[in-house]
């Protein structure tokens, strides 16, 4: 009987412990208390106001989107380093002219075949015909038959020919600053895909990191996406964003956004545009009205036609539109990385008469970088 007694404690001292084991692991499975819960960053919502007008006083105003930094990043990339990875993605390990150009360094003999090679190579890496052939002919004026051998000498005449090509007189800084008290006005434009949003973005971390006050315009009301990605951005660098009703008019936005940099006293609004193809007259004319709307509250110190490195000489065509509608003050060479050819350079500023202000280098917050004649003529010779 005793016995019995011992197996039935047994019994239930195992069911007491397995009854205890599954409630406390329960509550370990339970989700932790909303204080806990609370640490990623909630993205504010855009509140849609009414249809915008054709013109902005008849149009509902835009929806301001408060930021602040909810997500801290370390401080920008200075310029310096920046340029240190252009020369590295320009290498001739990855890109077709860097490794043109050495291959005149190393040839035994500048003969004619020589010579074909190099001019084939310049014109297919989006050079053009013009400056290829302006090249060809000084480096044969300035470099004797034999002057290969001399690696040091043939480096630095085709370092100085490079360098007039691209040019080192140009204004390249960025207009931000505006007249009488009213703040400085960018507009960046270009055709769809170069990636104009998340350029404005990196420009807005730029100018934040440089100690000046600014405001985005998501003036891309086609795609709701666009607006969300902007307003990211701004949430990240602590900047406000002007947005409109999705499919309103764009023009209203940046009329908005202009007028509230003037009354928050800014230093610069930047405005991002939606993307249009240069063959499409009527988004371009739209592109033309958004600027002269813009312009009834403050002149606008900056067009930036951003262009995608690596579309070569398409990008020309693109560019001669663009510059008669909205007259283009500045170049920004998106994806002028290994995937590029570089010499794009060279004919885009010629055809606009404007000069490359910023280069794209990749997908990073930092990949924006001013753009440095010096720097990038070194970064096409390094070996």
């Amino acid at each position: 009987m005793e016995f019995f007694w011992i197996i039935l404690g047994g019994v239930v001292l195992v069911l007491l412990v397995a009854t205890l084991t599954i409630v406390f692991g329960k509550q370990r499975a339970l989700p932790p208390s909303d204080s806990t819960l609370a640490l990623s960053p909630v993205e504010p919502e855009a509140s849609d106001g009414a249809a915008a007008g054709s013109e902005p006083s008849a149009a509902a105003p835009s929806a301001v989107i408060e930021t602040e930094s909810a997500w801290p990043e370390a401080a920008p990339e200075p310029a310096a380093s920046r340029l240190t990875r252009l020369r590295r993605r320009l290498s001739a390990s990855n890109n077709p002219l860097a490794r043109g150009l050495l291959s005149l360094l190393s040839a035994d003999r500048l003969d004619a075949e020589a010579w074909d090679d190099l001019e084939a190579t310049l014109i297919t890496a989006d050079l053009g015909v013009g400056p290829t052939q302006e090249l060809i002919t000084a480096l044969r004026r300035e470099l004797a038959i034999d002057a290969g051998s001399d690696r040091g000498q043939a480096k630095q005449v085709l370092r100085n020919e490079l360098l007039r090509l691209v040019g080192t007189e140009a204004d390249r800084s960025l207009h931000i600053t505006g007249a009488d008290g009213v703040p400085g006005v960018v507009l960046v434009v270009g055709v769809n895909g170069t990636g104009k949003t998340t350029t404005v973005g990196k420009l807005a971390r730029v100018l934040v990191s440089e100690g000046h006050s600014v405001l985005l315009a998501a003036a891309d009301t086609f795609r709701a996406a666009a607006a969300d990605q902007l307003q990211t951005w701004g949430s990240r660098v602590g900047v406000e964003v002007v947005r409109g009703p999705e499919a309103g008019d764009p023009a209203s936005v940046a009329f908005d956004a202009v007028a509230k940099g003037i009354a928050d006293g800014v230093d610069v609004v930047v405005v991002d545009t939606a993307g249009r193809l240069h063959t499409k007259a009527g988004l371009m004319d739209e592109l033309g009205k958004i600027k002269r709307v813009i312009e009834r509250k403050a002149p606008v110190t900056e067009v930036l036609l951003l262009i995608d490195a690596t579309t070569g000489q398409n990008g020309l065509a693109q560019a001669r539109v663009f510059a008669e509608v909205v007259e283009v003050t500045g170049i920004v060479l998106s994806k002028l990385d290994g995937s590029a050819k570089g010499g794009i350079v060279v004919p885009v500023q010629r055809e606009l008469g404007v000069p490359v202000k910023l280069i794209g280098l990749g997908e990073g917050p930092d990949d924006l970088a001013p753009f440095d004649p010096e720097g990038f003529v070194d970064a096409l010779l390094e070996e």
